[in-house]
């Protein structure tokens, strides 16, 4: 499934001492530190701790929110029992209805796959052109999605393996039967983060009335700043 031209397929704990960053317009990541972004919504806000397992994607998200460039964009396509998607830089000035989704930076970040990080509910990752377009599964310069998804049985995790081929780890089957996700997209997209705080703002905004396009009717912003933990 196209998500315009960037596709996802239908598809408490953190230190307690933090170091707001100051926003610049190159910042690094330096080694040994864990950094976390909060995401600003008018329904609550999320922490988000990025994995330095996929330091390309990581980097790269913390030099755009450094840049201010997340503020004021919209999340621009939401689906209830899935995901919620932002990013678009033509986001920022959309009209009512317009249609969003392609735009981008002109750059795509090289695909980082671990399997020991999957969608499970809550994680930050990286939407990206469709695999015709995209082979190599290059993820967008600035697009991402938080999974919701849904909470699996035995019966239901049987059929994603038998219509997908995925071979699931323990760890996975786990998450999935308790907190939920979206396993079949394990592999396709790069994950990159996850949500330690303010998980249920994922399932407020992903409850919004939207149009036919999954456009929120009413815009859903958002804004960030880096947390730096040592």
């Amino acid at each position: 499934m196209r998500i315009k031209n960037l596709s996802i397929l239908v598809i408490f704990l953190f230190a307690t001492f933090f170091c707001v960053a100051q926003k610049s317009d190159n910042h690094t990541s330096e080694v040994g530190k864990t950094y976390y972004v909060q995401i600003q919504t008018d329904y609550g806000n999320m922490l988000v701790k990025l994995y330095n397992e996929t330091p390309l994607h990581r980097d790269n998200f913390l030099k755009l929110v450094g840049k201010g460039f997340y503020d004021g964009l919209l999340f621009h396509r939401v689906i209830n029992h899935f995901m919620i998607q932002g990013g678009d830089p033509d986001s920022r000035s959309a009209k009512p209805g317009q249609m969003l989704g392609e735009g981008g930076l002109g750059y795509t970040v090289p695909a980082e796959f671990n399997p020991l990080l999957f969608h499970k509910k809550g994680v930050l990752a990286a939407a990206r052109l469709s695999d015709q377009e995209n082979p190599e599964k290059a993820s967008s310069s600035c697009q991402f999605y938080l999974v919701q998804g849904q909470v699996f049985d035995e019966a239901k995790l049987q059929m994603l393996k038998d219509r997908y081929g995925v071979s699931l780890t323990p760890e996975q089957i786990e998450a999935y039967k308790t907190i939920g996700g979206t396993p079949h997209l394990d592999g396709s997209y790069t994950v990159y983060g996850e949500v330690v705080e303010g998980l249920d703002v994922i399932d407020k905004i992903a409850a919004v009335p939207t149009d036919k396009m999954d456009r929120p009717l009413e815009d859903v912003k958002m804004s960030m700043k880096i947390i730096e933990v040592k």
